[in-house]
C-alpha cells in the first residue's frame, strides 16, 4: 500500500510533536522543572547570611527561605573531586578523580581511579537530562579535564563557556598562579577569548542567561550549571562591593569566628554552646603590628565583597527567570565545593616571588584589576566557624559546607535539615524530582559506575527525616586525609601539617567542632568504623598515600612540569630558531664573500 507524501509528512510532524510533549512534560502532565545548580568556590560553612554570616547574601537567603538549608551536608575537601561527584553521583575514586592533578602523588598517576579527570565509566547528570529532552548549559569553572574528549561538550552539555583549570584571574585572561602555562578558556570546545569588561561572576551569569534565552521558544526544560570562581584565589571584587565592608573585620579572626558560631547556633544549625578548636595555624591577632592588622582586615573585606558580588549576580539570574515566567518551575541547588582555602601564596617563597612580579599585593587597591589577595589559614578557620579545619583536610571545616535547595515540587519552605547528606546524593535527588529513573549501573546498554548517592526527594517533601540509615557507612579519602560517617559518628584522620595521621572519633550532633575524641570511650564503635573504612578502601580502589607526602611540595612539582618546563621549552625553541637564523645568515654571508673573491 502506498501513502501520499503529504500524509507521511503529517504523520511525522504528529509523532515529533508527541515526542516533544512527552519530553517536556512529566508523567503527571505538568511541565518538567528546570534545574539551576550554583557552585561557589571555597566558601566556608558560615559564609552565607542564612548560615550566620555578616556577608550580605540576600538572594541566596531568599532561596533558603523558599526551600531548605542543610546543616550536615558534606563534600570533598578540594574542588574537582567534589565537582566530579556532583555531576555523577559516583564516588570520586570510581569516577576518575581520586585526587586533583595538581596534588597527585607521582606514585598514583595513571592508576585506576586516579586520572585526575572525569572518566568515561561515570554518566553525568547533563547526559541523562539531555537524553530525556533537556537543554544543558554550563558556564564557569570546569576543572575536570581540558583535552578535547574531556570538555563539557563530550559530557552531555549542549552549550558551554568554561575555565578548564583550578582557577584564573577574575578580571582578565591570565593564570592566577604558576601552575599553568596560561589560562585555558573554552567555548563549545574551542579555545576562547574574554570580553574587555570581563568580571568572572558577572560574565558567567551573562552567558547562562544568553544560553537559557536562546531556547525560550521551544518550551523545553533546561539544566544550567554555573561554576563560580568566587571565592577562589586570587580574591578580587568590584570596589563598590568591597567598600561596604570597610572596618568590618578590624577586630580580627577570633572575634569573627565567635560571632559566626553564635549566630549559627541561634539559627539552629549547630547546638548552642558548641566548642571550637583554635588551630596552631591561627595567628595571634594581638601580636600583629598595626600595618599587619590593616593588611589582614583588608583581605577579609575583599573576600566578603567577592562573595556579595557573586550573590548579586545570582539575583540577576533570578530576575531573568522571573521576567521570563520560568522561575516558579525551576529547582535551585546552591553549594560550595569545599571549605575555605588556607593557602597563601605570599607565604611560599617561590610562589610569592612569582605573584609579586605579576600582581600588586598592596593593601590600598586590593581587589581590583591587577591585584592579588588570599585569606590564609587564620581567616579560613574563621569562615568555617565553628568547624575544625579547612580546605584540603578531612575535618568538618573542609568537608561540611552550605547546601540550599528550593523549587522542588511538593517541598515545604523555610526548613533546616540536619540529616547527614552527601554530594553524591544530589544527582539521584534531581533525577527523582524531574521524574527520571536513575540508572542502576547500566546506561544505553553499557555497564557504567553505579551511583552511590541516595535520593533526598522524600525528605525534601517531608515524608522522612533521613536519607542514609543510621547503620550506613559513608567513606571519604583525599590525599591521605580520610573520614567515615556512620549515623551521628565520624571517624577521621588528617595528615600534616594540620593533623598527625592518627584516627579519632567524634559525635557530630553534640560536637560539630570535633573537640572531644571518643575513640577510647567508645572502643567498639571505633573498631567497627575502622573496619568499615577498610571496606570502603577495598571497594573503591583507594590507594595508600606515600610516606612523607607533602601537599605543598607536590603542587610545586606540578608547577615545574606544567609551568616552568613549557616556558623553558618555548624559550629553548625560540633560542634554537634564533640560532638557526643567525647561523644561516653567517653561512650566506660567507658564500657571498667567497663569490665576490
Amino acid at each position: 500500500m502506498r501513502y501520499p507524501i503529504r500524509q507521511i509528512r503529517q504523520s511525522f510532524v504528529t509523532l515529533l510533536l508527541a515526542s516533544t510533549c512527552l519530553i517536556s512534560y512529566g508523567a503527571n502532565g505538568k511541565p518538567r522543572p528546570n534545574i539551576v545548580v550554583l557552585v561557589a568556590d571555597d566558601w566556608g560553612y558560615t559564609d552565607v547570611g542564612a548560615y550566620g554570616s555578616e556577608i550580605a547574601t540576600p538572594n541566596l537567603d531568599q532561596l533558603a527561605k523558599q526551600g531548605s538549608k542543610f546543616s550536615n551536608f558534606h563534600v570533598a575537601a578540594v574542588c574537582s573531586p567534589t565537582r566530579a561527584m556532583l555531576l555523577t553521583g559516583v564516588d570520586n575514586h570510581r569516577n576518575g578523580v581520586g585526587n586533583m592533578p595538581e596534588t597527585m602523588p607521582p606514585e598514583h598517576e595513571g592508576k585506576p581511579g586516579y586520572a585526575g579527570t572525569l572518566n568515561d565509566n561515570a554518566v553525568t547528570l547533563a547526559t541523562m537530562l539531555k537524553d530525556t529532552g533537556y537543554h544543558t548549559y554550563i558556564t564557569g569553572k570546569w576543572h575536570l579535564g581540558k583535552t578535547p574528549e574531556k570538555l563539557p561538550g563530550q559530557r552531555g552539555f549542549e552549550r558551554s563557556f568554561i575555565q578548564a583549570d583550578s582557577g584564573s584571574d577574575n578580571w582578565e585572561k591570565r593564570t592566577y598562579m604558576m601552575l599553568y602555562d596560561k589560562a585555558y578558556w573554552f567555548e563549545q570546545g574551542t579555545q576562547a577569548e574574554l570580553p574587555q569588561d570581563y568580571y568572572s561572576s558577572k560574565f558567567f551569569v551573562d552567558k547562562a542567561i544568553e544560553y537559557i534565552a536562546s531556547n525560550d521558544k521551544d518550551k523545553k526544560p533546561f539544566f544550567a550549571y554555573i561554576g563560580f570562581q568566587a571565592n577562589h584565589i586570587p580574591l578580587q571584587a568590584p570596589p563598590e562591593f568591597v567598600q561596604k565592608y570597610s572596618g568590618q573585620y578590624d577586630q580580627g579572626w577570633l572575634a569573627l569566628r565567635t560571632s559566626r558560631r553564635d549566630r549559627a547556633a541561634t539559627l539552629g544549625l549547630i547546638p548552642k554552646g558548641s566548642e571550637m578548636v583554635t588551630l596552631d595555624s591561627t595567628l595571634d591577632w594581638n601580636k600583629l603590628s598595626v600595618d599587619q592588622r590593616h593588611q589582614q582586615a583588608r583581605r577579609m573585606e575583599v573576600y566578603a565583597g567577592m562573595a556579595e558580588a557573586m550573590d548579586f549576580q545570582v539575583g540577576r539570574l533570578v530576575a531573568h527567570l522571573k521576567a521570563s515566567g520560568q522561575y516558579d518551575n525551576t529547582i535551585w541547588v546552591f553549594l560550595s565545593d569545599n571549605g575555605s582555602d588556607p593557602a597563601d601564596p605570599l607565604n611560599i617563597p617561590v610562589a610569592s616571588t612569582w605573584v609579586r612580579m605579576k600582581y600588586d599585593t598592596d593593601a590600598k587597591p586590593l581587589g581590583g584589576k591587577g591585584t592579588f589577595s588570599a585569606n590564609g589559614p587564620s581567616w579560613a578557620s574563621a569562615t568555617t566557624s565553628p568547624l575544625n579545619g579547612y580546605k584540603y583536610f578531612a575535618g568538618e571545616g573542609g568537608l561540611r559546607v552550605p547546601l540550599i535547595i528550593s523549587g522542588v515540587p511538593g517541598m515545604p519552605s523555610s526548613r533546616t535539615i540536619s540529616a547527614l547528606t552527601h554530594v553524591n546524593d544530589i544527582v539521584p535527588t534531581l533525577l527523582d524530582a524531574v521524574g527520571i529513573k536513575p540508572h542502576g549501573g547500566t546506561y544505553r546498554g553499557n555497564q557504567v559506575e553505579p551511583m552511590s548517592g541516595r535520593s533526598m526527594l522524600p525528605m525534601l517533601q517531608g515524608k522522612t527525616n533521613y536519607v542514609h540509615a543510621p547503620g550506613e557507612a559513608i567513606g571519604y579519602e583525599l590525599a591521605g586525609s580520610s573520614a567515615l560517617f556512620k549515623g551521628d559518628l565520624k571517624l577521621v584522620k588528617n595528615i600534616a601539617p594540620l593533623g598527625d595521621g592518627k584516627w579519632r572519633l567524634y559525635d557530630l550532633t553534640t560536637d560539630p567542632g570535633e573537640v572531644h575524641d571518643l575513640s577510647s570511650r567508645q572502643p567498639e564503635h571505633f573498631s567497627s568504623m575502622l573496619a568499615d573504612y577498610a571496606e570502603y578502601v577495598r571497594a573503591n580502589g583507594v590507594l595508600p598515600i606515600p610516606e612523607g607526602f607533602d601537599l605543598q611540595k607536590t603542587a610545586m612539582r606540578y608547577a615545574v612540569w606544567h609551568f616552568l618546563v613549557p616556558k623553558l621549552r618555548t624559550a629553548l625553541s625560540w633560542g634554537l630558531l634564533g640560532l638557526a637564523i643567525l647561523s644561516g645568515g653567517i653561512i650566506l654571508a660567507r658564500r657571498r664573500r667567497t663569490r665576490s673573491d
